[in-house]
């Protein structure tokens, strides 16, 4: 049970622990917190593992905490036993163990002076240890001789000197400038008194309430205030439960509440505000008519002034050896007059001062008198030279000791910084507007004008904006900038004044006021805009401000009569065009370097570099150009133009080393002429037509295209021949069998498709810049392979006069042979044939299913190239609507002409070659399968007798095995050629039937009749062919038809008078030529026509 409330106990202690280290530390007690490295609030930190003794030590010397410390100090004393501070004071401890050191000490410990001891119980740990912060940190109002104990209390720390704030005030500014601020320091000489920043200060608050005691509202706080007020340091960092600064200027208006905010602004503490405010008022004794701010302040402070008022001798000397230095930085070092005659009684001064320092450290009655009469001497020498005239002021009307050049605009700048909230750095307090206006009383006393403030304003704003990047603090300082008068604004006077004000640091050159505070901000604009695409990567609007800032300082700074013109650009324009072409190398570069980066077993670098830069083009005229454009108005032109240089000196070497097709050309090829053509978009719509027109020929252009188009004409070159090689290859293996019963045609086709369609893939799968040029020499080359393959279907084939027997020579009637042959029938069927009679060579004639195939074979053919061509125009468009040309190709002007007839040779030939087969087979077909049948025994010996109905149903099996084979589009076509060879055939049989065939007027109704027969076999109930078509292909037969059924005599008549016309070009009347009337005349079967051809033509008679 005791066990448990142990425990229980120990829990609520450690508890009550930790909310009372958490209140400490995120309360006002401390002045500043600084986590340990990782921790980002107190949450993060561990605080059973912080030391309460540390913590408690650093709230009592109003210093920074650092966690880290105290967590140190905690592990480093946790193994030290706990001091009760009531024990025997011969009690002592040992830090090792007894068991590990050995046997004890046999003697004992020597005996220790009780008065030396001190009340704390405080162990003497060996010299590792370091000692106790709280032993070490113990004020210097405490006793070790003490004999009462103390506890630590908050009125402790109220009755501390508030002067012990400034080493937390000097780590918490130096901690606050410690940024890239450093850039923008003014080029000013250093004080040779080595006085510094925070002694700056204080000399300007003195100042600034003398200037304020000038108006009358110098009033000292009363003597109850301190005892009654809270802690200096809660009062300082109290916040209210909003977090604001609790201010005491809330309960005090006017002058006096603004002297307060101004005293917390510029961290000095309040007992330095009361003996300054106190020392002036004595000053002002005994000096009627004299005004506050007319005193040598530092003189008449020493003299008020004492060293009871300080609560230590230090304080004292440290604030004595400020005032010193003071006056000789302001009447010795930097005088607002030069010395003249005055000259010797520099030494003079320095001595006194010097006197004045060393009398802290003699006895005190002789130093105090030494200080005294140095004093008096000092005020001999000092106030002649401080109320010496300048700038045609009257002697006594301004005291010249502080308005010197350089410490005038030190001072004013540390008072310009008051106008910066204490706890949030990137605003401006609330009382900004009072404070500025009070600042203007301290302008005779600085010696400054509206000139001078306004840089020095201008500097502290951009400065802080540095430090803290708050865009309204910018716009601020932009603000002031403006303000700043040009040359001819100023006076003649003030450009007198301003051109006196020089500084020189070594190793530079002489420097105006206006370079020495507007360089440093045009130097770290420059450097900032030199490089927008790092600095400015957030955002347009505050780079704005910046290139406002830019062109202001600028300006201002060429109007100095000593600024080198030839260093700076003449116009804006330049201006912006150098911050463009350096930022552009800049991130250039820096994307070189991550590229090269990269693992390139992907894509090639030089491809990934294309690709980033067109993203930069593209931020770029979204975030940076619109604010370049409006003082260049062709910023994008300049920022593209680089870019592509840039890239253009790196694509070279790999363009001149492209020989072929290789992975790293399809990767970068396309790449560079997407950026190249991107980037001449940004130019044609930064601009009007005709200037981008000029300005894109000012481009070296890359020449992709050009240098792309080689090496895929090569590649194309390469596979065109491999298929003209794969077209004759599949020919010579082909037997002309179809695929299948659906697919009736060779499979030789469909391998040439396959080939050719695998090489246009291939063509359009190179993502490569191409010209129009490229895809013709595709175009060209599938055409050739084509027209090679329909030419070697149809070159096996015999010429159609190949198969027709030859015509028998003509001969006329003769009487008996027509007897004869009736006669003797037995032997016409049995006699060898007449010489005019014989069979044709023997040829190789393909079979007509063979001829089917190879014609739907040619079919496939061309009905697959239309589908290739749609194909390859389709991916084509999209291939060039997807790179967005900017600039048109010669070549892409005519591809409204190459559309229309790209494979128009290929389907000339593949149509003749069809043509052809249709024809040959017609032919074959009548004039070699059905030469019996049809050309030996048709109307032989009479057209009675052999009647051609006995031809038509071998003539309706060709049909029909024609019709199962050919494609059902060519059907029409075929059937077509069979029609015309019948009819080849027929008129064969009437006109050049040789010397068996005879026929008779009366023949010619039977041969109307087997023509009309043999016209609706064709048509076959208008199943068959068009009856059109068939009517005007037996047209010409009627007519022949018809001549046989007129009368010898008629014939002969006509044959005389057409014989006479032709020559004229004109026909008989009965409408046909001579040759053809000859012929009708040579089968009539008539004496009259026999006698009529013997003594006209001379044509023998028939042998038979």
């Amino acid at each position: 049970m005791e066990e448990e409330n142990a425990i229980e106990l120990l829990q609520r202690y450690r508890r009550d622990r930790r909310v009372l280290l958490d209140f400490i530390l995120s309360g006002s007690l401390i002045k500043k917190v600084v986590m340990p490295p990782g921790a980002v609030t107190l949450d993060d930190v561990d605080l059973d593992q912080v030391s309460v003794d540390y913590v408690l030590n650093c709230a009592k010397k109003s210093t920074m905490l650092e966690l880290s410390e105290a967590i140190r100090d905690y592990h480093d004393h946790t193994g030290l036993p706990q001091m009760s501070d009531t024990g025997s004071v011969g009690d002592f401890f040992l830090i090792t163990d007894p068991e590990s050191s050995g046997s004890p000490p046999r003697r004992p410990p020597p005996t220790v002076p009780i008065s030396a001891v001190p009340s704390v119980s405080v162990s003497t740990p060996p010299p590792v240890f370091p000692p106790s912060p709280i032993v070490s940190n113990v004020s210097r109002s405490e006793s070790f001789d003490s004999t009462q104990e103390k506890e630590l209390t908050v009125d402790d720390i109220e009755d501390f000197e508030d002067d012990d704030d400034a080493a937390v005030v000097e780590g918490f500014r130096a901690k606050r400038t410690l940024n890239d601020a450093s850039d923008l320091a003014v080029k000013l000489p250093s004080f040779s008194t080595g006085i510094s920043d925070d002694e700056i200060c204080e000399t300007a608050y003195e100042i600034l309430l003398a200037c304020a005691g000038a108006t009358g509202g110098l009033i000292v706080p009363s003597k109850e205030k301190k005892k009654e007020k809270k802690s200096s340091l809660i009062r300082k960092l109290g916040r209210s439960k909003s977090g604001s600064v609790v201010s005491q200027s809330q309960s005090a208006p006017g002058l006096v509440g603004l002297l307060e905010t101004m005293r917390v602004q510029m961290e000095i503490s309040e007992a330095m505000d009361i003996r300054t405010r106190q020392g002036l008022l004595n000053a002002l004794v005994g000096k009627v008519g004299k005004r506050m701010d007319t005193l040598l302040i530092p003189l008449e402070l020493l003299c008020c002034i004492s060293r009871s008022e300080f609560s230590d001798k230090k304080a004292f000397i440290r604030w004595q050896k400020r005032q010193l230095k003071v006056l000789e930085e302001g009447l010795v070092n930097h005088p607002a007059v030069g010395f003249g005659e005055s000259g010797r009684k520099t030494n003079e001064l320095r001595i006194l001062l010097a006197k004045i320092e060393e009398a802290e450290f003699l006895q005190s009655s002789t130093g105090e008198l030494q200080r005294t009469e140095c004093l008096r001497s000092l005020r001999e020498i000092a106030i002649p030279l401080a109320e010496r005239p300048a700038r045609g002021d009257l002697t006594g009307e301004i005291c010249h000791w502080a308005d010197g050049y350089h410490l005038n605009v030190k001072l004013y700048e540390k008072l310009l910084l008051s106008v910066f909230d204490m706890l949030d750095e990137g605003k401006l307090t609330e009382e900004v507007e009072e404070i500025l206006e009070l600042l203007k009383s301290t302008w005779r006393v600085l010696g400054i004008n509206e000139t001078i403030h306004h840089t020095c304003y201008a500097w502290v704003l951009f400065r802080q904006y540095v430090i803290t990047r708050e865009h309204g603090v910018l716009l601020h300082a932009l603000e002031q900038l403006n303000k700043i008068p040009l040359m001819e604004q100023r006076g003649q006077q003030e450009r007198l004044h301003l051109k006196s004000l020089r500084s020189k640091v070594e190793s530079e050159r002489d420097t105006s006021f206006l370079q020495s505070y507007l360089t440093p901000i045009q130097r770290w604009t420059d450097k900032q805009l030199g490089d927008y695409h790092m600095h400015f990567s957030e955002g347009s609007a505050t780079m704005e401000k910046i290139v406002s800032v830019a062109m202001i300082t600028r300006r201002l700074l060429l109007e100095e009569p000593e600024v080198n013109t030839q260093s700076l650009p003449i116009s804006d324009r330049d201006q912006i065009e150098i911050y463009i072409s350096s930022s552009i190398k800049n991130v250039f570069s820096r994307t070189v370097q991550v590229v090269e980066r990269v693992d390139m077993s992907n894509e090639h670098p030089l491809a990934l570099l294309a690709e980033e830069l067109k993203k930069l083009l593209k931020k770029d005229s979204v975030t940076f150009l619109p604010v370049l454009s409006q003082r260049h108005p062709q910023a994008a032109v300049v920022s593209a133009s680089l870019v592509h240089k840039l890239y253009g000196h790196r694509l070279k070497p790999f363009l001149d080393g492209a020989e072929h097709l290789s992975e790293d050309v399809i990767s970068v090829f396309p790449a560079a002429e997407s950026l190249e053509q991107f980037i001449m978009a940004l130019i044609t719509s930064a601009c009007h037509e005709e200037n981008a027109e000029i300005l894109l020929k000012k481009l070296n252009l890359y020449q992709i295209e050009t240098k792309s188009g080689t090496l895929v004409l090569r590649w194309v070159n390469s596979q065109l021949g491999r298929i003209l090689g794969w077209v004759e290859r599949v020919i010579q293996q082909e037997r002309w069998d179809p695929i299948s019963p659906q697919q009736r045609h060779a499979g030789s086709i469909v391998e040439v498709y396959r080939i050719v369609e695998e090489t246009v893939d291939q063509f359009f799968g190179l993502k490569v810049p191409m010209r129009f040029t490229e895809l013709n020499s595709l175009f060209r080359g599938i055409d050739n392979a084509l027209q090679v393959y329909a030419t070697n279907v149809v070159n096996d084939l015999a010429s159609k006069e190949d198969l027709i027997p030859p015509v028998p020579i003509l001969t006329r009637y003769k009487k008996e042979a027509g007897i004869k042959a009736f006669v003797k029938k037995e032997l016409f069927d049995a006699r060898v044939p007449e010489p005019d009679e014989t069979k044709p060579i023997q040829l190789s004639v393909l079979a007509t299913p063979m001829l089917c195939v190879q014609l739907n074979t040619l079919y496939y053919a061309i009905n697959h190239l239309n589908k290739l061509e749609d194909n390859i125009w389709e991916r084509w468009t999209s291939k060039r609507s997807q790179e967005k040309l900017i600039k048109k190709s010669l070549d892409e002007k005519s591809k409204s002409f190459s559309q229309k007839d790209t494979f128009e040779g290929s389907r000339k030939v593949i149509n003749a070659a069809m043509d052809r087969i249709c024809e040959y087979t017609g032919t074959k077909i009548i004039f070699c399968d059905m030469r019996v049948p049809f050309m030996d025994n048709l109307y032989k010996p009479s057209v009675s007798g052999s009647r051609l109905d006995a031809l038509i149903e071998p003539l309706d099996m060709e049909l029909s095995q024609l019709c199962d084979i050919v494609v059902e589009p060519l059907r029409d076509r075929i059937v077509t050629s069979l029609l015309q060879a019948s009819l080849d055939g027929l008129l064969r049989v009437i006109l050049d039937g040789g010397p068996l065939r005879v026929f008779y007027p009366g023949d010619a109704k039977l041969l109307e009749e087997d023509l009309e027969v043999l016209k609706e076999f064709f048509i076959s109930g208008g199943d068959g062919l068009p009856r059109g078509v068939v009517e005007n292909q037996v047209a010409r037969i009627r007519h022949v038809i018809k001549l046989h059924g007129y009368e010898t005599r008629e014939l002969i008549e006509d044959l005389k008078s057409a014989s006479g016309m032709e020559m004229h070009g004109g026909k008989s009347k009965l409408g046909t030529d001579s040759k053809t009337l000859l012929r009708i005349l040579c089968h009539r079967s008539d004496s009259e026509a026999s006698q009529f051809l013997k003594k006209q033509y001379k044509i023998p008679s028939s042998s038979a």
